[in-house]
């Protein structure tokens, strides 16, 4: 089977899932695991992180959507030639990746070309449970769901073992979690979920129970979900008054991040914030961590209750992230 990913998480379950030789092209963003290094790339980023920062990549981003132009491209020509029997895409987030209407119409052509269409298979993960599945899609979707099964077993694992160490009856620290800092955008998605599962509120944009699926407690709280990343003002930001804050741009490297936390440290408001005055900052590399819905969720999750919860043994080695400015 040949195989074209156009977003880095299903890159990392199709590694994880052992077919990574599969792989006949990626896209600019999968650069995980350093094996893919060599496959062909089929898309680019339009706008990029610039000495202006946050603020100047959110007014790019702005104004290429308000003028209808697309943030990415993709080589159709390439993408045409490599002949691809599986295409996984995503349709979550037109800011995060290639959108999907530009790629089924590659699929069309390519279809009207040859005879034959490739499978496309898209990816739109909004919890924790939801990128689990995924990866028993992927694996179905390549003939590997004996090997998807037995992998997401293992990720669950880790989950339900890290989350051993939160005590559900303590209310838990106020997390402030930027996935943007200029504008400053709050965590969305599996993000809050985690957030919440390993023991910390995050009241701009908490987790809701599924209609009909109760409290959403216990082994149902998969039913808990949070909508998309939330823009908020700095005054609203700080009225919650974090107790605990992390860092951790969309996209960006941790030294970007870090660039970003020095940014912020200028601001009047900044030193006001309990995390700040407590010293619990964390800035993470969001490029890799957090952002990604794939199995390095789970990296992320073991990070995050080892920070919160003071379990520095739950730390993965080398996970990228530093203490912030306090």
């Amino acid at each position: 089977m040949r195989i074209v990913s156009l977003i880095p998480s299903a890159t990392e379950i199709l590694c994880l899932l052992g077919a990574g030789d599969r792989l006949v092209g990626r896209s600019h963003e999968c650069d995980f695991p350093s094996s893919v290094a060599g496959v062909p790339v089929l898309t680019a980023q339009r706008t990029s992180y610039a000495p202006g920062g946050s603020a100047e990549v959110d007014r790019e981003v702005r104004e290429s959507l308000e003028a209808g132009e697309a943030l990415y491209t993709l080589n159709a020509e390439l993408l045409a030639d490599l002949r691809p029997d599986l295409i996984i895409t995503q349709d979550l987030c037109s800011v995060c990746s290639i959108d999907l209407n530009s790629v089924r119409s590659v699929v069309d052509r390519i279809g009207a070309e040859t005879g034959v269409e490739p499978r496309l298979l898209s990816l739109n993960p909004k919890g924790v449970e939801d990128v689990l599945d995924d990866t028993l899609r992927v694996g179905e979707a390549i003939g590997e769901g004996e090997r998807a099964r037995a992998e997401v077993v293992k990720l669950r694992e880790r989950l339900y073992r890290a989350q051993e160490h939160v005590n559900p009856y303590d209310e838990g620290p106020v997390v402030g979690f930027m996935e943007w800092t200029d504008p400053i955008f709050v965590a969305g998605h599996w993000t809050v979920q985690m957030i919440e599962r390993a023991g910390g509120r995050h009241p701009l944009n908490e987790t809701v129970a599924a209609k009909g699926s109760g409290a959403g407690a216990g082994m149902g709280q998969g039913q808990r979900l949070a909508g998309p990343s939330v823009r908020v003002p700095p005054e609203v930001f700080c009225a919650v008054k974090p107790e605990a804050l992390i860092v951790c741009p969309c996209g960006l490297t941790l030294d970007e991040a870090s660039l970003e936390t020095e940014r912020l440290a200028l601001e009047d408001w900044w030193e006001a914030l309990p995390a700040v005055k407590n010293g619990r900052v964390a800035i993470v590399d969001g490029n890799q961590m957090f952002n990604r819905p794939g199995p390095r969720l789970v990296d992320a999750f073991e990070w995050l209750v080892g920070w919160l919860q003071d379990r520095p043994g739950l730390i993965p080695e080398r996970f990228p992230w530093q203490r912030g400015i306090g």
